[in-house]
């Protein structure tokens, strides 16, 4: 009897744990059929909200940075953004890679391949964090020299470096184990541990900034501890999952295979974020030339234009995922499907919120330079040339996810190095160096986009036809 009954336990238990994983499965997106407006727009709104969310969490330290420890302290931190992008962006573009091969692997229904994908992907974000904290800590200072950060704000933008960089390797824990997670369907799950690690954020500047007073000290360390909690959570789910994509930890390791195909896509997209944050630290430093309140508004106006670009960077993750699944599943006629509903969404949410943006910009901008004229026109200067064209930036990018999503990252990479990159350092070098003025400078902006949008459109008929063209070899 004793026998019976433990036996029937085992199966009750199996049978609960088949239909947990059921319902798990049954959350995530199928992207390879079906009509596909509904299903992206399912898809991305988590992101949108979740990248959203994480923006205004990170605005958080600027807000309460500029209304309790002043308009210094708010530049010291705000001069920090470029900087920082150049580090970390390399990290999410390795993620990249991680994302379009999980989602590869899963839309060919190889789960075996998708395990040890997830656990290579795992092995690299830890490696690669705790790189980019060395050579973040070593680096930093040299760096903000070079970009000319006025000196009555270095000893505090130094500081919150430092600090910050402590939490790389939990942000890059986060950033590949949410790739994960979204290259299998599952976008909601990064959301709840994002708002969840984001409210603590804001509880903990808070605390230290109006509490301690401990200035940008105490929004780096909140900060820091965020990043640990949607780590920690992020992971806790990776090793819950359904038993044939689960991570364990005694399973990771880096599979030389595997770190190939995921380099093969996200080291050109690192190396392209790195160039692009490269570039964007010229541009910082010819803005830190015209002085603290041109910092300051520059900073507020470039926080919220951040919001417009992740709103519309979810879409450039939607197209990258949505084309990858569809590549491994060979359903080469849903592609360009996938390519058009991602640029009508970006455009259209680009053309609302950049110009929604510029409209109320004196509001917008008082809430982070409250009673500070002078900043807030130079902020509105920047919004009246770059958020009301942000929309041609979200296409471009929705452009380059589709290529990524068929596997190719070397050619966009080259495309937006030389047509963003390289142009906006001529720029400075040449129109900016004879008309100084920051409208000029803010001009090297959409006028890149144009020109690196058009030529990604001709690299994906290319890309499109060679890959169709393999399959008929094949």
């Amino acid at each position: 009897m004793s026998e019976e009954r433990t036996q029937k336990d085992m199966t009750d238990r199996k049978i609960y744990r088949s239909g947990k994983e059921n319902r798990k499965k049954q959350q995530n997106v199928d992207m390879i059929h079906g009509p596909l407006t509904g299903k992206i727009l399912m898809f991305t709104l988590p992101i949108m909200l979740s990248s959203i969310l994480q923006l205004f969490f990170n605005a958080a330290d600027i807000i309460v940075v500029g209304r309790f420890a002043g308009s210094s302290s708010l530049a010291a931190v705000g001069s920090n953004g470029a900087l920082i992008n150049l580090i970390v962006n390399l990290l999410i573009g390795l993620s990249v890679g991680c994302a379009v091969a999980v989602a590869f692997y899963y839309g060919a229904n190889e789960m075996d391949q998708v395990k040890e994908t997830i656990h290579t992907s795992i092995a690299i974000s830890l490696i690669g964090g705790v790189i980019c904290l060395i050579a973040g800590i070593v680096f930093s200072p040299i760096m903000l020299r070079m970009m000319g950060t006025p000196e009555n704000i270095l000893g505090k933008a130094e500081l919150y470096l430092r600090i910050y960089f402590i939490g790389l390797p939990a942000m890059s824990i986060y950033n590949f184990g949410s790739a994960i997670l979204r290259s299998l369907g599952d976008t909601k799950h990064p959301l709840y541990y994002l708002v969840t690690a984001g409210i603590i954020n804001i509880v903990l500047n808070i605390i230290f900034v109006a509490g301690f007073g401990m200035d940008v000290a105490g929004v780096a360390i909140a900060t820091v501890l965020s990043e640990v909690v949607s780590a920690a959570l992020t992971l806790r789910f990776l090793m819950r999952m359904e038993q044939e994509i689960r991570l364990e930890w005694r399973l990771v390791k880096i599979s030389k295979p595997k770190l190939i195909r995921i380099a093969k896509v996200g080291v050109p997209s690192g190396i392209q974020s790195a160039v692009f944050s490269f570039s964007n630290v010229l541009i910082q430093s010819s803005i830190n030339s015209f002085g603290e309140l041109a910092v300051a508004g520059n900073s507020a106006a470039s926080n919220i234009e951040g919001f417009i670009y992740v709103a519309m960077n979810s879409f450039y993750q939607s197209a990258q995922t949505f084309t990858s699944q569809n590549v491994g599943a060979q359903k080469y006629d849903r592609i360009n499907k996938v390519l058009l509903n991602c640029l009508v969404m970006v455009a259209i949410t680009g053309l609302v919120l950049g110009n929604g943006a510029y409209f109320f910009g004196e509001q917008l901008l008082g809430i982070y330079l409250p009673g500070d004229e002078a900043a807030i026109a130079y902020g509105i200067a920047r919004m009246g040339v770059i958020a009301v064209t942000y929309c041609l930036c979200g296409m471009m990018d929705v452009l380059s996810g589709s290529l990524r999503g068929m596997g190719e990252s070397v050619l966009p990479m080259v495309v937006s190095m030389i047509g963003s990159c390289l142009l906006r350092v001529i720029w400075i070098c040449t129109v900016f160096a004879h008309f100084h003025s920051l409208r000029v400078l803010y001009y090297s902006y959409p006028i890149s986009w144009i020109l690196t949008e058009s030529v990604h459109l001709i690299c994906y008929f290319y890309v499109k036809r060679r890959l169709i063209r393999r399959h008929g070899m094949a």
